[in-house]
């Protein structure tokens, strides 16, 4: 071989095996969570390979991922049991050490805004948030409600909603102007100054909606809330701007587990870990559009950006079944582990 064929082969080398680090570590890729096998799964979505499967602790029940795609967050639930966050370093993919959450007992749903993990703890009857930066949880909130579970946040972080599964409500937490002055207006015999709390003050309303209110979704124009209730298998429709509820749906999925909507806002999705279907709703008629079987039981549900697919943990059945948004057909299943459930994007930026 002379020179020439040898650099040639060499750069042949190099490309390719970039091609196939590009394939292994896609800049999207799904996440999924095996609650039996105590596993993240990251799975490249376009091609529905496992990639990698990374031991999360207790029973593993959501999954966040941080805004740069880099590192995942899993709340470890057990109903109360366990208290702890499990840390996936994606890009080694590997396990680091897991957050230790003290008596904020049973976190379960969990968003990251603001460079933070949000999440709630049911046992406490509370919403926290963890700082990766400080290795602390650095605020909590009592919501004074029972099992609260899900949570939602808006970019600037002045908004907070919750569901309360065994309350039936939504909290429609909001920040607002301090009610403690920082400093004292009046003369020497005034009371002395209060500090302003550093997280600022918050005020919650309380909104009563369906029995079992657990999976829930904020329309993609921040207009409503729609909520599923498990146990009485309505949906109900909460106004953001009144904070009451304006419509309750008799849309018949008992056992309601999650509630999405599509990016474009004209499609609700719902699971039912009773039914095992996935029933869709066009969201302005608020009729039923069709409804699929997909197993003995559907749980989490996670949407692509551009709408086109959507992605739904069947837990009894032990895969996610992959549902085309254009045809609203089950087009393929993926294997990431008995017991799936909590799913989430990884964007690396």
């Amino acid at each position: 071989m002379d020179q020439r064929q040898l650099i040639f082969s060499v750069v042949l080398t190099i490309i390719f095996g970039c091609t196939l680090h590009a394939q292994s570590t896609p800049q999207q890729s799904l996440l999924a969570l095996s609650k039996k096998e105590q596993t993240l799964a990251i799975v490249d979505p376009s091609s529905f390979k496992v990639l990698e499967r990374i031991p999360v602790g207790n029973d593993p029940h959501e999954v966040i991922a941080s805004t740069d795609g880099r590192t995942a967050y899993v709340s470890n639930y057990g109903f109360g049991a366990y208290n702890t966050l499990a840390v996936i370093d994606l890009t080694a993919k590997k396990a680091l050490p897991a957050v230790d959450l003290g008596p904020l007992r049973g976190p379960h749903g969990l968003a990251f805004v603001g460079g933070k993990v949000w999440f709630t703890a049911e046992a406490a009857k509370a919403i926290g948030s963890y700082d990766p930066k400080s290795a602390k949880v650095d605020w909590i909130l009592g919501t004074g409600q029972d099992r609260t579970h899900m949570v939602w946040l808006t970019d600037d972080e002045k908004r907070i909603v919750t569901t309360n599964v065994s309350s039936g409500t939504v909290s429609i937490i909001d920040k607002i102007a301090p009610r403690m002055p920082g400093a004292s207006a009046g003369g020497p015999n005034s009371p002395p100054s209060r500090p302003t709390p550093p997280a600022g003050d918050w005020e919650q309303t309380v909104v009563k909606v369906g029995n079992g209110s657990e999976g829930f979704d904020v329309s993609p124009n921040g207009s409503e809330i729609w909520v599923a209730n498990a146990q009485d298998g309505t949906i109900s429709i909460i106004n953001l701007a009144s904070k009451t509820v304006t419509d309750t749906l008799a849309a018949n999925v008992p056992g309601a587990n999650r509630l999405k909507f599509t990016p474009d806002g004209a499609r609700v999705l719902v699971s039912s870990l009773r039914g095992g279907d996935l029933t869709i709703l066009d969201s302005s008629t608020r009729k039923e559009l069709k409804r699929l079987k997909l197993g003995h039981g559907t749980a989490g549900i996670l949407v692509q950006a551009n709408g086109e697919r959507a992605f739904v943990a069947c837990s009894p059945d032990n895969y996610v079944a992959v549902i085309d948004l254009k045809s609203l057909q089950d087009v393929g299943h993926i294997d990431v582990g008995p017991n799936p459930d909590g799913l989430a994007w990884a964007i690396v930026h």
